[in-house]
Protein backbone atom coordinates (compact mmCIF):
# COMPACT_ATOMS: atom_id res chain seq x y z
CA UNK A 1 0.00 0.00 0.00
CA UNK A 2 1.43 3.35 -1.07
CA UNK A 3 0.97 6.69 0.64
CA UNK A 4 -2.60 8.10 0.36
CA UNK A 5 -4.03 4.79 -0.91
CA UNK A 6 -6.85 2.83 0.70
CA UNK A 7 -5.91 0.48 3.49
CA UNK A 8 -7.25 -3.08 3.50
CA UNK A 9 -9.74 -2.12 6.22
CA UNK A 10 -11.03 0.83 4.17
CA UNK A 11 -11.29 -1.27 1.02
CA UNK A 12 -13.14 -4.00 2.94
CA UNK A 13 -15.79 -1.38 3.76
CA UNK A 14 -16.12 0.44 0.44
CA UNK A 15 -15.22 -2.31 -2.05
CA UNK A 16 -18.48 -4.29 -1.78
CA UNK A 17 -20.50 -1.06 -2.05
CA UNK A 18 -19.22 -0.09 -5.51
CA UNK A 19 -21.48 -0.80 -8.50
CA UNK A 20 -20.43 -3.80 -10.58
CA UNK A 21 -20.27 -3.86 -14.37
CA UNK A 22 -21.54 -7.16 -15.77
CA UNK A 23 -21.52 -6.25 -19.47
CA UNK A 24 -19.07 -4.70 -21.91
CA UNK A 25 -15.29 -4.88 -22.10
CA UNK A 26 -13.20 -5.62 -18.99
CA UNK A 27 -12.52 -2.34 -17.24
CA UNK A 28 -9.75 -1.08 -14.98
CA UNK A 29 -9.85 -2.60 -11.50
CA UNK A 30 -12.14 -0.64 -9.15
CA UNK A 31 -9.60 -0.56 -6.31
CA UNK A 32 -6.95 0.90 -8.62
CA UNK A 33 -9.39 3.54 -9.84
CA UNK A 34 -10.58 4.44 -6.36
CA UNK A 35 -6.99 4.63 -5.15
CA UNK A 36 -6.25 7.07 -7.96
CA UNK A 37 -9.30 9.19 -7.10
CA UNK A 38 -8.41 9.25 -3.40
CA UNK A 39 -4.76 10.08 -4.23
CA UNK A 40 -5.89 12.98 -6.42
CA UNK A 41 -8.04 14.61 -3.73
CA UNK A 42 -5.66 13.90 -0.85
CA UNK A 43 -2.79 15.59 -2.69
CA UNK A 44 -4.80 18.29 -4.50
CA UNK A 45 -3.14 17.76 -7.89
CA UNK A 46 -4.83 18.17 -11.26
CA UNK A 47 -6.38 15.10 -12.88
CA UNK A 48 -3.69 15.03 -15.56
CA UNK A 49 -0.97 14.83 -12.90
CA UNK A 50 -2.23 11.62 -11.23
CA UNK A 51 0.54 8.97 -11.52
CA UNK A 52 0.24 6.51 -14.40
CA UNK A 53 0.24 3.56 -11.99
CA UNK A 54 -3.46 4.30 -11.44
CA UNK A 55 -4.23 4.09 -15.14
CA UNK A 56 -5.32 6.81 -17.55
CA UNK A 57 -6.30 10.06 -15.86
CA UNK A 58 -9.24 10.27 -18.27
CA UNK A 59 -10.51 6.91 -16.99
CA UNK A 60 -10.25 8.09 -13.38
CA UNK A 61 -12.05 11.35 -14.15
CA UNK A 62 -14.79 9.61 -16.16
CA UNK A 63 -15.40 7.02 -13.44
CA UNK A 64 -15.45 9.71 -10.72
CA UNK A 65 -17.89 11.89 -12.66
CA UNK A 66 -20.14 8.88 -13.32
CA UNK A 67 -20.19 7.84 -9.67
CA UNK A 68 -20.80 11.44 -8.62
CA UNK A 69 -23.68 11.89 -11.06
CA UNK A 70 -25.55 8.68 -10.23
CA UNK A 71 -25.23 9.12 -6.45
CA UNK A 72 -22.87 6.19 -5.88
CA UNK A 73 -20.87 7.94 -3.17
CA UNK A 74 -24.04 9.01 -1.33
CA UNK A 75 -25.42 5.46 -1.38
CA UNK A 76 -22.12 4.08 -0.13
CA UNK A 77 -22.10 6.56 2.77
CA UNK A 78 -25.69 5.71 3.73
CA UNK A 79 -24.92 1.99 3.65
CA UNK A 80 -21.86 2.42 5.88
CA UNK A 81 -23.92 4.47 8.34
CA UNK A 82 -26.70 1.86 8.31
CA UNK A 83 -24.21 -0.90 9.19
CA UNK A 84 -22.84 1.16 12.08
CA UNK A 85 -26.34 1.95 13.36
CA UNK A 86 -27.35 -1.71 13.20
CA UNK A 87 -24.57 -2.56 15.67
CA UNK A 88 -25.33 0.41 17.92
CA UNK A 89 -22.09 2.13 16.92
CA UNK A 90 -23.60 5.60 16.31
CA UNK A 91 -23.63 8.08 19.18
CA UNK A 92 -26.68 10.29 18.55
CA UNK A 93 -25.25 13.26 20.44
CA UNK A 94 -25.07 15.36 17.27
CA UNK A 95 -22.83 18.42 16.87
CA UNK A 96 -23.28 20.95 14.05
CA UNK A 97 -21.01 23.62 12.65
CA UNK A 98 -19.71 25.01 9.36
CA UNK A 99 -16.36 25.80 7.78
CA UNK A 100 -15.25 28.06 4.95
CA UNK A 101 -13.35 26.60 1.99
CA UNK A 102 -11.48 28.97 -0.28
CA UNK A 103 -12.13 28.33 -3.96
CA UNK A 104 -9.24 28.34 -6.41
CA UNK A 105 -9.59 30.43 -9.56
CA UNK A 106 -10.00 27.19 -11.53
CA UNK A 107 -13.25 26.55 -9.65
CA UNK A 108 -14.93 29.53 -11.32
CA UNK A 109 -16.46 29.53 -14.78
CA UNK A 110 -18.93 26.65 -14.66
CA UNK A 111 -22.39 27.16 -16.06
CA UNK A 112 -24.72 28.64 -13.45
CA UNK A 113 -27.50 26.18 -12.62
CA UNK A 114 -30.18 27.02 -10.08
CA UNK A 115 -30.09 29.46 -7.18
CA UNK A 116 -27.02 27.94 -5.52
CA UNK A 117 -24.74 29.12 -8.36
CA UNK A 118 -22.54 26.00 -7.95
CA UNK A 119 -22.24 26.69 -4.20
CA UNK A 120 -19.79 29.56 -4.68
CA UNK A 121 -20.15 32.84 -2.82
CA UNK A 122 -18.13 36.01 -3.13
CA UNK A 123 -16.81 37.90 -0.11
CA UNK A 124 -13.82 40.07 0.73
CA UNK A 125 -11.65 36.95 0.57
CA UNK A 126 -12.80 36.10 -2.95
CA UNK A 127 -14.79 33.04 -4.01
CA UNK A 128 -15.56 30.61 -1.18
CA UNK A 129 -17.77 27.63 -0.39
CA UNK A 130 -19.13 26.59 2.99
CA UNK A 131 -19.59 23.07 4.36
CA UNK A 132 -22.41 22.79 6.92
CA UNK A 133 -21.73 19.57 8.82
CA UNK A 134 -23.49 17.36 11.39
CA UNK A 135 -21.45 14.67 13.13
CA UNK A 136 -22.22 11.99 15.69
CA UNK A 137 -20.72 11.90 19.18
CA UNK A 138 -17.56 10.25 17.83
CA UNK A 139 -16.98 12.92 15.20
CA UNK A 140 -18.09 10.94 12.14
CA UNK A 141 -20.15 12.72 9.45
CA UNK A 142 -23.88 12.06 9.48
CA UNK A 143 -24.82 14.69 6.87
CA UNK A 144 -23.52 17.85 5.27
CA UNK A 145 -24.82 20.62 3.03
CA UNK A 146 -22.72 22.62 0.58
CA UNK A 147 -23.48 26.33 0.03
CA UNK A 148 -21.77 29.52 -0.98
CA UNK A 149 -19.36 30.88 1.60
CA UNK A 150 -21.40 34.06 2.15
CA UNK A 151 -24.39 32.26 3.71
CA UNK A 152 -25.37 32.39 7.38
CA UNK A 153 -25.15 29.21 9.45
CA UNK A 154 -28.58 29.49 11.08
CA UNK A 155 -30.41 29.81 7.75
CA UNK A 156 -29.29 26.30 6.73
CA UNK A 157 -29.74 24.58 10.09
CA UNK A 158 -33.07 22.92 9.31
CA UNK A 159 -31.86 21.83 5.86
CA UNK A 160 -28.83 20.23 7.49
CA UNK A 161 -30.92 18.44 10.10
CA UNK A 162 -33.34 17.19 7.43
CA UNK A 163 -30.35 15.73 5.57
CA UNK A 164 -29.68 13.30 8.44
CA UNK A 165 -31.20 10.03 7.25
CA UNK A 166 -29.57 6.82 8.47
CA UNK A 167 -31.30 3.82 6.82
CA UNK A 168 -32.17 0.63 8.66
CA UNK A 169 -30.58 -2.63 7.57
CA UNK A 170 -33.94 -4.30 8.16
CA UNK A 171 -37.52 -3.01 8.06
CA UNK A 172 -38.30 0.44 9.40
CA UNK A 173 -37.96 4.07 8.41
CA UNK A 174 -34.54 5.78 8.38
CA UNK A 175 -33.53 7.40 11.66
CA UNK A 176 -33.56 11.17 11.37
CA UNK A 177 -33.88 12.46 14.95
CA UNK A 178 -30.83 13.00 17.20
CA UNK A 179 -30.98 12.47 20.94
CA UNK A 180 -29.38 15.88 21.56
CA UNK A 181 -27.94 18.69 19.42
CA UNK A 182 -24.88 20.81 20.22
CA UNK A 183 -24.28 24.07 18.36
CA UNK A 184 -22.33 27.29 18.81
CA UNK A 185 -23.70 30.84 19.06
CA UNK A 186 -24.23 30.97 15.30
CA UNK A 187 -27.29 28.75 15.79
CA UNK A 188 -28.75 30.77 18.66
CA UNK A 189 -32.11 31.91 17.34
CA UNK A 190 -35.70 31.63 18.50
CA UNK A 191 -36.71 29.93 15.25
CA UNK A 192 -34.12 27.15 15.68
CA UNK A 193 -34.98 26.58 19.34
CA UNK A 194 -38.68 26.41 18.47
CA UNK A 195 -38.02 23.99 15.59
CA UNK A 196 -36.06 21.67 17.90
CA UNK A 197 -38.63 21.93 20.69
CA UNK A 198 -41.49 21.01 18.33
CA UNK A 199 -39.62 17.83 17.41
CA UNK A 200 -38.80 17.02 21.04
CA UNK A 201 -35.05 17.32 20.44
CA UNK A 202 -33.09 18.64 23.39
CA UNK A 203 -30.25 21.00 22.60
CA UNK A 204 -27.32 22.92 24.07
CA UNK A 205 -26.77 26.23 22.26
CA UNK A 206 -25.29 29.27 24.04
CA UNK A 207 -26.94 32.68 23.72
CA UNK A 208 -25.22 35.54 21.92
CA UNK A 209 -24.23 38.56 23.99
CA UNK A 210 -26.77 40.80 22.25
CA UNK A 211 -29.56 38.32 22.97
CA UNK A 212 -28.62 38.18 26.65
CA UNK A 213 -28.57 41.99 26.88
CA UNK A 214 -31.91 42.31 25.11
CA UNK A 215 -33.56 39.74 27.37
CA UNK A 216 -32.28 41.48 30.51
CA UNK A 217 -33.37 44.87 29.22
CA UNK A 218 -36.95 43.61 28.86
CA UNK A 219 -37.02 42.30 32.42
CA UNK A 220 -39.74 39.74 33.13
CA UNK A 221 -41.09 40.14 29.60
CA UNK A 222 -37.79 38.82 28.28
CA UNK A 223 -38.45 35.38 29.74
CA UNK A 224 -36.05 32.93 31.30
CA UNK A 225 -32.68 32.12 29.72
CA UNK A 226 -32.49 28.80 27.83
CA UNK A 227 -30.92 25.91 29.67
CA UNK A 228 -27.22 25.54 29.02
CA UNK A 229 -24.99 22.62 30.11
CA UNK A 230 -21.39 23.86 30.00
CA UNK A 231 -19.93 20.41 30.60
CA UNK A 232 -21.95 18.83 27.79
CA UNK A 233 -21.12 21.72 25.45
CA UNK A 234 -17.42 20.82 25.63
CA UNK A 235 -18.15 17.70 23.61
CA UNK A 236 -18.94 19.87 20.58
CA UNK A 237 -15.23 19.86 19.72
CA UNK A 238 -15.75 16.61 17.80
CA UNK A 239 -17.13 18.57 14.84
CA UNK A 240 -14.03 20.77 14.83
CA UNK A 241 -11.84 17.67 14.78
CA UNK A 242 -13.90 16.29 11.89
CA UNK A 243 -13.28 19.46 9.88
CA UNK A 244 -9.58 19.08 10.64
CA UNK A 245 -9.63 15.54 9.21
CA UNK A 246 -11.51 16.66 6.10
CA UNK A 247 -9.04 19.46 5.45
CA UNK A 248 -6.13 17.04 5.64
CA UNK A 249 -7.29 16.31 2.08
CA UNK A 250 -5.56 19.13 0.18
CA UNK A 251 -8.07 18.86 -2.67
CA UNK A 252 -10.87 19.59 -0.19
CA UNK A 253 -9.13 22.24 1.92
CA UNK A 254 -9.07 24.29 -1.30
CA UNK A 255 -11.84 23.80 -3.82
CA UNK A 256 -10.64 23.22 -7.38
CA UNK A 257 -13.83 21.65 -8.80
CA UNK A 258 -16.00 23.84 -10.98
CA UNK A 259 -19.27 22.06 -10.19
CA UNK A 260 -20.86 21.65 -6.79
CA UNK A 261 -21.73 18.04 -7.71
CA UNK A 262 -18.06 17.07 -8.08
CA UNK A 263 -16.90 18.83 -4.92
CA UNK A 264 -19.80 17.38 -2.93
CA UNK A 265 -18.92 13.87 -4.18
CA UNK A 266 -15.30 14.34 -3.07
CA UNK A 267 -16.38 15.46 0.43
CA UNK A 268 -18.76 12.48 0.56
CA UNK A 269 -15.88 10.15 -0.30
CA UNK A 270 -13.79 11.59 2.54
CA UNK A 271 -16.75 11.25 4.91
CA UNK A 272 -17.24 7.63 3.82
CA UNK A 273 -13.66 6.67 4.66
CA UNK A 274 -14.07 8.09 8.18
CA UNK A 275 -16.58 5.30 8.84
CA UNK A 276 -13.87 2.71 8.12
Amino acid sequence: MRRHELSDAEWALVGPLLPRSVTGRPRLDDRTVLNGIVWKFRTGVAWRDVPERYGSWATLHTRFRRWAADGTFERMLRTAQAKADATGDIDWLVSVDSTIVRAHQHAAGARKKGPTNQALGRSRGGLTSKIHLAVDGLGRPLAFVLTGGNTNDCTWFTTLMDAIRVPRTGPGRPRTRPDHVLGDKGYSSRAIRTWLRQRHITHTIPERADQVANRRRRGRAGGRPPAFDKKLYRQRNVVERCFNRIKQWRGLATRYDKTAKSYQAAVTLAALLMWA
